[in-house]
């Protein structure tokens, strides 16, 4: 029989999630999926191909609970697994690509522009960098993970992490600028 939950607590949610009370579930999943799919929002760009890596990404939560160790933040230990889920995704589609030739790192920025850039510009030019940067990009400016973090979860040097953060950050700059530039003309 299932115990009315009357708790909105993390640790008594997931004490009563892992005795598989779908109520409580429920409840982790409605508390947490609003920022995952946020999350998996900046890795995928198909809002309903986010929904579905988000929805096996809460699978692998709930298979997954006994291995919280209530050490740490648990919506910390639930967007890492949604980061994997993504970065497994994009790697099943092959379209997580590390390359050294991108088209738009080409344009010279000659001067600096006051930036002022709406917040879904900014992610409008994430979603165009390549995949490669774009992802480097949100784990390590977004989620905060450091490289050697970042080459180890992607299978790359720490050299090849640094040098496509540079590139994502110096076409995000490009793009930004070529965005004011337009606005002044």
């Amino acid at each position: 029989m299932l115990r009315i939950i009357k708790t909105n607590s993390n640790s008594e949610l997931i004490r009563q999630s892992l005795q598989n009370n779908r109520r409580a579930q429920k409840m982790l999943y409605e508390k947490y999926s609003p920022k995952m799919l946020s999350l998996c929002a900046y890795y995928i760009k198909d809002l309903q191909k986010s929904e579905e890596v988000m929805l096996s990404g809460f699978l692998k939560v709930f298979t997954k609970l006994h291995q919280y160790s209530q050490k740490g933040s648990f919506e910390g230990w639930v967007r890492k697994i949604m980061v994997y889920e993504c970065i497994s995704y994009l790697r099943k589609k092959n379209t997580l690509l590390f390359t050294d030739e991108i088209e738009f790192y080409e344009s010279v920025v000659e001067n600096e522009i006051e930036l002022k850039i709406a917040i879904e510009d900014l992610q409008i030019f994430i979603n165009k960098l390549p995949e490669g940067c774009k992802i480097i990009f949100n784990m390590y400016v977004i989620e905060g993970y450091k490289h050697t973090e970042i080459a180890d979860m992607l299978n790359i040097s720490v050299g090849t992490c640094k040098t496509q953060l540079h590139r994502a950050r110096k076409a995000l700059q490009d793009m930004i600028s070529h965005h004011q530039k337009k606005k002044i003309l």
